[in-house]
């Protein structure tokens, strides 16, 4: 009997695949025109490209996409585009590839990419926390992923030493110093009133002082007593009208009382520091940490021995210490002289103050103060005749100083901010920072300011008046406003808001200076303020300024502080200033970073160069001759030799 074959037994014809089937993949194929004009963008060069060879966003995904490659197809539709750009280490591996495919001179597509800082390594090829990894993105080649670890390493190491750290001895020190936080921290206002009364002589007395060397390394907040002390002295140097009873020499503004309040929070960190640990201080107990302790020779003896330990010599900033110091206990006119409420706040520490120290203070604080002041005045001297000088202020820009016309060679970083700007349309933040970037140096480089000056500066939109000098004068701030009738935009600065509002330069005459068209300056100004500035500020309220910060989501304020400003200048020439070997971008080789200060050692060693003058000089930085001679101009005697070359030839 026959067995009936089962229905699924039966076998199926293979059905054929509708559609064309895919064409084989050409390594290089034949473009099918010679002639071409190359197109400044990214999104219309790779278009131009893919039309010569007739390649399409699925061809071009499996002849240079890896199987492991996280790209999609439709990503080179979206480059293509210019809807996105590549921007990562897998993306940039592409572009080579493409660039071989179509025998393209290598970085073809990299030097037209709309933002070139991106990231070039994964978290396996360079083992750091990401926001070093960030930080470093914008100073590796393109190919690190691909090279071997000796020369991974070998770059990181250069970028750290060069780039980030600054390459200079200081710069070192400053790092190392800059990881040990001591300090105690004063408020930055307060209502006064005087100070609380401290407790009875006998029961401060029986305090033995033994050293406390416990206390854990980091910034805090002074305790409350000593809070209270540091308000006190804060109101004394800063208010308007002294109070009554008091006398004083001289008044402090905002940054110089900011400073000074900072120095002695160190002094006072270092003597409640732990002796056993990084920073080796002396282990006070923080309870009897008293501004009374500046009253006594042993205290400031032991502090400088302690700062010269740490850096290995004296600077001028200890002579600076020892002259506040001086100023604190002067007759008729010292903080510390005439608050003899501190005196009943003295406590003994081992070691340092005795209970005869304390219990002379109470009977005598005058003779106290008058010991105080003879021999922080001794020691100033000293200091003074062995202080070295730690950061050379011309280091970091020499090789700019050492050009014939160092105004030039500055301005070459300037337009590398422009050459590497981002596409606005698809980095909109970043291409903002660019513009920025770009008027800090070139307003830096015109004006001459201060930091301050420069940071403070306010802008007035075209369409509205503006303010008076009086009103600026108030404020103790400058303004960039457009000129109507002279058609330019000028800057004017009162000047009580100089740092050296007295010297002859001035004469109690405002700063006046209009602004040179030159470079598309102008058309920078107009974009920066009605597209770039709006971008950068995110809705948040206007501070007036003309620079002002990115905001996110932590930002308190727009406006730049001191450190914030400093650290925007020394970001955009760590990016755009120095050379790197190893990925070619940046415009002068042998750079270090460096902020805003070192803009006048430019423009006064450029004048003393092109016309010899100190005199001239100092009138490109609204300073005197001798301000110049001793502080900014470079003009070594080759340089002068040189310039009376150029006249007797």
């Amino acid at each position: 009997m026959r067995r009936r074959t089962r229905p699924e037994e039966i076998a199926k014809p293979e059905r054929r695949k509708s559609g064309y089937p895919p064409r084989p993949v050409v390594a290089q194929p034949k473009p099918l025109w010679e002639d071409w004009e190359d197109t400044p963008s990214f999104s219309q060069a790779l278009d131009l490209h893919m039309r010569r060879h007739g390649d399409t966003g699925y061809g071009l995904h499996r002849a240079v996409c890896q199987r492991d490659d996280r790209i999609d197809m439709t990503t080179f539709t979206a480059w293509r585009r210019g809807q996105k750009a590549p921007r990562g280490a897998t993306s940039f591996r592409i572009l080579a590839a493409l660039e071989r495919r179509w025998k393209l001179p290598a970085g073809y597509f990299r030097e037209k990419l709309p933002h070139a800082g991106r990231m070039v390594a994964s978290a396996e090829t360079l083992p750091l926390p990401m926001s070093e990894r960030r930080r470093m993105a914008w100073h590796l080649p393109d190919d690190f992923a691909q090279l071997s670890l000796s020369k991974r390493e070998e770059i990181i190491a250069w970028v750290r030493a060069v780039i980030l750290s600054g390459h200079t001895d200081y710069r070192r020190y400053q790092s190392e110093a800059m990881k040990q936080r001591f300090a105690l921290q004063f408020p930055s206002s307060g209502l006064g009133g005087g100070l609380s009364a401290g407790a009875p002589l006998e029961e401060r007395l029986a305090d033995t002082g033994e050293l406390s060397p416990g206390r854990p390394l980091g910034a805090a907040a002074a305790p409350p007593a000593l809070a209270e002390e540091g308000v006190d002295l804060l109101i004394f140097k800063t208010a308007t009208l002294s109070s009554r009873g008091r006398r004083r020499n001289g008044i402090w503004n905002s940054e110089t009382a900011d400073q000074r309040m900072e120095h002695l929070g160190l002094l006072m960190g270092a003597l409640a520091a732990c002796p056993n640990g990084p920073v080796r201080g002396y282990g006070a107990p923080l309870g009897s940490i008293s501004f009374a302790l500046l009253a006594f020779p042993a205290v400031w003896d032991w502090y400088l021995g302690w700062r010269e330990g740490r850096r290995g010599f004296f600077t001028g900033w200890e002579g600076e210490m020892l002259i506040l110091g001086a100023s604190l206990s002067r007759r008729e006119t010292g903080w510390l002289r005439q608050t003899r409420e501190l005196a009943d706040r003295l406590r003994p520490i081992e070691g340092l103050v005795s209970a005869s120290d304390v219990r002379a203070a109470a009977e005598d604080w005058d003779a106290v103060c008058d010991a105080q002041h003879q021999h922080v005045l001794l020691r100033a001297k000293e200091v003074g005749r062995v202080a070295r000088l730690h950061r050379d202020p011309f280091e970091a820009i020499l090789p700019i100083l050492e050009a014939d016309s160092p105004v030039g060679e500055y301005r070459k970083i300037t337009e590398e901010v422009l050459r590497r700007r981002p596409a606005a349309r698809l980095y909109p933040i970043t291409s903002a920072e660019a513009t920025r970037a770009f008027l800090m140096l070139r307003l830096g480089l015109h004006l001459g300011l201060r930091q301050k000056n420069l940071r403070q500066l306010l802008v007035c939109p075209k369409d509205q008046p503006p303010t008076s000098e009086r009103q600026l004068e108030a404020l103790k701030r400058g303004e960039m406003r457009w000129n109507a009738r002279e058609a330019v935009w000028e800057v004017l600065i009162p000047a009580a808001a100089f740092k050296n509002a007295g010297s002859s330069y001035f004469r109690k005459n405002p700063f006046r200076l209009a602004l040179p068209d030159l470079g598309g300056l102008y058309g920078e100004i107009d974009r920066y303020r009605a597209i770039d500035r709006p971008v950068l500020l995110k809705g948040a309220v206007d501070p007036g300024v003309l620079f002002v910060k990115t905001m996110k989501a932590n930002s308190k304020s727009p406006a730049y502080d001191q450190n914030t400003f400093y650290e925007a200048w020394r970001l955009t020439i760590q990016r755009y200033g120095i050379f790197n070997p190893y990925t070619g971008r940046g415009a002068i080789e042998g750079l270090l970073p460096h902020g805003p200060h070192n803009v006048r050692d430019v423009l006064a060693t450029h004048v003393l160069k092109q016309t010899g003058s100190y005199e001239q000089a100092s009138y490109a930085i609204q300073d005197t001759p001798d301000t110049i001679a001793q502080h900014y101009g470079r003009f070594l005697p080759h340089d002068k030799a040189a310039l009376a070359a150029q006249v007797l030839n």
